[in-house]
């Protein structure tokens, strides 16, 4: 029986470091055209994204420009081409299964560092504030709607980044797509939202080269994204 070290460990390695056999890649007359299209919806989505970030808390603007938001990461990755779920390996390591458990479980664990994160940052103000006005969004506006965008966003971004501009990129993947997701946060002039973006961009890139598909990273981060929004505002509450 292996001890929890060697049990994360293990986990980890399944998670994110060893790919699965038998992907899926496009051949080269399909990744030209998914090419044009990312690059087209990568320019229009990071517009939208910083007009959205910075519309002011309470301004009714704030749900339609975020559905535009996710109209575009979605319409963009579904006319780039065929978008496939994945598989992730099993406890065993025998066989290769949809990784959803899988999923869950790294995205909570996402959600306890960042939540453990917050306690400290919430003691420096110039760090704390920008992070305060974001989540204002849901002080002052519709908890249940802001909830839905935000599960929303997080399907759909992955759908792109993590679907339709990975299976763009010929090499470096996983780098490329981490950085570009991270820089369209750049707009919001809050840069802890691009250190987090950088953080989950890089995980779940590496969940994309090892399923070979969009499940996992849809689940880790829907599930890192819904716990910030629900938890992090009473976490940050503690050290008032």
């Amino acid at each position: 029986m292996r001890g929890p070290v060697a049990e994360l460990r293990a986990f980890l390695d399944a998670a994110l470091l060893v790919p699965v056999r038998g992907q899926h890649v496009d051949p080269p007359e399909a990744r030209t055209r998914r090419r044009v299209v990312v690059a087209v919806t990568l320019l229009v989505g990071s517009a939208v994204l910083a007009w959205a970030l910075r519309i002011p808390p309470g301004d009714p603007v704030f749900y339609p420009a975020s559905i535009a938001l996710a109209a575009v990461w979605g319409v963009g990755a579904v006319a780039s081409g065929p978008l496939h779920v994945g598989r992730g390996h099993t406890r065993s390591g025998e066989h290769e299964s949809r990784p959803v458990v899988q999923s869950l479980v790294l995205g909570a664990l996402l959600l306890v560092i960042f939540l453990g994160a917050a306690l400290v940052v919430a003691r420096i103000p110039f760090l704390r504030e920008p992070v305060d006005e974001l989540l204002d969004h849901a002080r002052f506006g519709s908890l249940p709607v802001v909830l839905a965008i935000t599960m929303l966003n997080g399907v759909v971004e992955e759908l792109y980044f993590r679907g339709a501009l990975y299976a763009a990129l010929p090499s470096h993947a996983v780098a490329i797509t981490t950085v570009l997701y991270a820089l369209t946060t750049v707009g919001s002039g809050i840069p802890l939202l691009v250190l987090a973006a950088a953080i989950l961009g890089l995980v779940t890139a590496l969940q994309r080269r090892v399923t070979g598909g969009i499940l996992g990273p849809i689940i880790t981060h829907v599930t890192w994204s819904t716990g910030m929004l629900l938890l992090l505002p009473p976490a940050l509450e503690l050290t008032r």
